[in-house]
């Protein structure tokens, strides 16, 4: 079977997108005005047999940009008390999205991919944060579709029966603890497997490889 028609090929599984899982912490809900705080990031990776997997990981706190807004509500709510502290090792939005952007660019290469797409739960939310800072960071080359994504809380809605990350995670039997919750590193490795699931699931209930429509059909 040729690499174009191998359904086991990771960059024929999304008509040709690299699907790159994406979290974000953040001090409020306006990307253009309230602080990128911190971002993770896990690529994927599909077997010789087509499961889909977790590769690689990047995690980073984030400097607010110079004039953020902090909403106080918001700190509260993600734990990170003091932004500006020195403890955190922040680095600046434009050093950040270049490290995932780099990793995802060589992804995507490796895969034979076309381009990038984010995953994540309630995806407009964090797209909107990176479009936001990769636009102040002024960054030229952004691998990832500018509104395209796969949103994991629609797609357990539909699979599970669930659309809160926490509860999606436990009906798919992901451990999930709540204490570690709303960190961008652990929030993002939980939607990883969360994504690979879901995918993984409908591949095994034979939703994946598609039927190929026969003569007698046409």
């Amino acid at each position: 079977m040729s690499q174009q028609n191998d359904p086991n090929l990771l960059c024929n599984r999304f008509r040709g997108y690299y699907p790159v899982v994406i979290d974000v912490e953040t001090a409020g809900f306006n990307a253009q005005t309230d602080a990128l705080l911190e971002i993770a990031a896990v690529t994927l990776k599909m077997d010789e047999e087509g499961w889909l997997m977790p590769d690689q990981t990047l995690h980073f706190h984030v400097t607010p940009f110079e004039g953020a807004n902090l909403e106080p509500a918001a700190l509260e709510f993600n734990g990170i008390t003091d932004p500006f502290s020195a403890l955190r090792g922040a680095i600046s939005e434009g050093e950040a999205l270049s490290e995932i952007f780099k990793m995802v660019r060589k992804g995507q290469k490796a895969a034979g991919c076309n381009r990038s797409i984010i995953v994540a739960h309630n995806a407009s939310f964090d797209q909107g944060f990176v479009n936001a800072a990769a636009e102040r960071a002024r960054l030229k080359r952004v691998p990832f579709h500018p509104f395209g994504s796969f949103d994991t809380a629609a797609l357990s809605g539909l699979a599970l029966g669930q659309t809160v990350l926490a509860k999606a995670c436990r009906a798919a039997g992901i451990p999930f603890d709540n204490k570690e919750a709303h960190s961008a590193l652990y929030d993002t490795q939980r939607t990883a497997e969360l994504f690979c699931h879901i995918v993984n699931r409908w591949k095994a209930l034979g939703g994946w490889p598609m039927a190929t429509p026969s003569a007698e059909d046409d």
